[in-house]
């Protein structure tokens, strides 16, 4: 995977077993591909501030393989597969230690007033250098 970000279960990401909720991974994955983001230089506030752009879930498919728990320091791997025109696909993994707990495949669509947008040319270069 070509990005990496940890992070600390609190509370908050746990349901009444003290197991994290499944929907808390959804905000540790969404995370892992902004911080990914990031690191590439693509900030998608200025994105959308500058241009209108947004990127927005289009599908995503979880595999959950075992629970984390509180206080769990998570790493959150990520990387990207396919590049098109308008969409990009991601592959992510949560493990704690070495531990796999989650396999995603995350299709990324980007948009402009709502509507699909081809990525625009400093976009695409910054993440056609991660293939």
């Amino acid at each position: 995977m070509d990005h990496v970000h940890e992070l600390r279960v609190y509370y908050e990401d746990t349901d009444f077993s003290g197991l994290v909720y499944h929907a808390s991974y959804l905000r540790f994955l969404e995370r892992g591909r902004t911080e990914w983001l990031r690191a590439l230089g693509i900030h998608q506030s200025a994105a959308h501030a500058t241009q209108s752009l947004a990127f927005v879930v289009r599908r995503m498919s979880l595999d959950f393989i075992k629970p984390a728990k509180m206080d769990d320091v998570l790493r959150v791997e990520s990387g990207l597969d396919q590049l098109s025109g308008a969409s990009l696909v991601l592959s992510q993994r949560i493990l704690c230690v070495e531990k796999l707990l989650l396999v995603a495949e995350v299709k990324i669509a980007v948009i402009q007033g709502g509507v699909a947008k081809r990525l625009p040319e400093a976009l695409r270069l910054a993440l056609e250098l991660q293939k």
